[in-house]
């Protein structure tokens, strides 16, 4: 008896049909600013788990691989349990630090983020930026005083400066107003900021003529937009879904041709055809038929295949309106 049609689909936040529970607090404690407190929590604001990963295997077995924690010199394997922290001092010397040791160094910002002072989001260095969570009250107190710290934040049009500590490390962060919470931003310290000397200074000093900024701002006008997330598509992932997609189906896999790049021999006559390009472009693109790109809902990902000798996906899916596949591996 043959299987029933499937599709293996990659979703988020759904599995066998049921929502899975959304992400958890990377951090909880106290927004404080000054003598107003109130309860908070820290999560995070992007992911990256519904994108295409991979395994492991062996070429040979097909079976995945397994990493295993050895000591170095004898090559036995070693428990977690004894598996400690240590800082080389040199090449056969380590200082241990245990567990314990690490979690004796108090520090305020484990459990409170003080704000200390407030700034112009104009003087942030773009380079200092890592990453960005979402700030909320945690629990049913504290509403008030969290709303009165984000509504100054946004009434002063400034972006608050305090201190967290995530995985053992404090870090610096940048919080500003976001609808009804607040966004927080993690900076880096001035010694991880590598100085843009050692790359630049070799860039020659070029003369660049008036006639060529003018033809290169007719271009930037031409390609002129709003910025607009929801139009971008990731095609490396959409590439990775339709390799995966064919060689389910037992399809040949051929190499696409990779475009090459030319060597500009006249940047002026480079500037006129980039401006007639654009506008040929530009005045043909209604005349074609368009094909929309395939879109899902937001924050997720699909990958659609039936199984080879099975019912079409449509017909399947008529039969089976409410039915959602788990998120597997192909």
């Amino acid at each position: 008896m043959s299987e029933p049609s499937r599709l293996v689909r990659l979703e988020s936040g759904i599995s066998n049909g049921v929502p899975r529970e959304g992400p958890r607090a990377n951090w909880k404690g106290f927004l404080r600013l000054s003598l107003v407190t109130c309860p908070v929590a820290l999560y995070p604001a992007t992911s990256e788990s519904e994108k295409v990963s991979f395994n492991q295997l062996n070429r040979k077995t097909g079976h995945r691989i397994k990493y295993a924690k050895v000591d170095a010199d004898t090559g036995e394997e070693v428990d977690n349990e004894d598996i400690v922290k240590g800082y080389k001092v040199d090449t056969d010397t380590f200082i241990e630090v245990t567990k314990e040791e690490l979690e004796n160094v108090a520090l305020e910002s484990t459990r409170t983020i003080e704000i200390d002072e407030f700034v112009d989001r104009s003087e942030i260095d773009p380079r200092y930026l890592i990453r960005p969570y979402y700030l909320r009250p945690d629990g049913k107190v504290g509403h008030d005083a969290f709303a009165v710290i984000r509504e100054t934040i946004r009434e002063m049009n400034k972006v608050a400066i305090g201190r967290v500590v995530l995985t053992n490390r404090e870090h610096i962060i940048a919080l500003e107003p976001l609808d009804k919470g607040l966004m927080g931003t993690l900076l880096r310290y001035p010694y991880e900021v590598r100085s843009a000397d050692e790359y630049f200074d070799d860039i020659q000093d070029v003369k660049v003529t008036r006639d060529m900024l003018d033809l290169a701002k007719h271009i930037v006008n031409q390609k002129a937009g709003h910025f607009e997330p929801d139009k971008f598509e990731d095609q490396y992932e959409t590439a990775l879904i339709d390799l995966i997609n064919q060689k389910r189906a037992g399809k040949p896999i051929t190499a696409k041709a990779r475009p090459r790049g030319e060597n500009v021999v006249d940047l002026m006559d480079a500037l006129r055809k980039s401006i007639g390009r654009d506008a040929s472009a530009a005045t043909e693109a209604p005349k074609k038929p368009t094909k929309k790109a395939r879109k899902a809902a937001a924050g997720q990902k699909e990958m659609l295949m039936p199984i080879a000798g099975k019912k079409p996906a449509k017909e399947a899916a008529a039969k089976k309106p409410a039915a959602r596949p788990q998120r597997k591996s192909a």
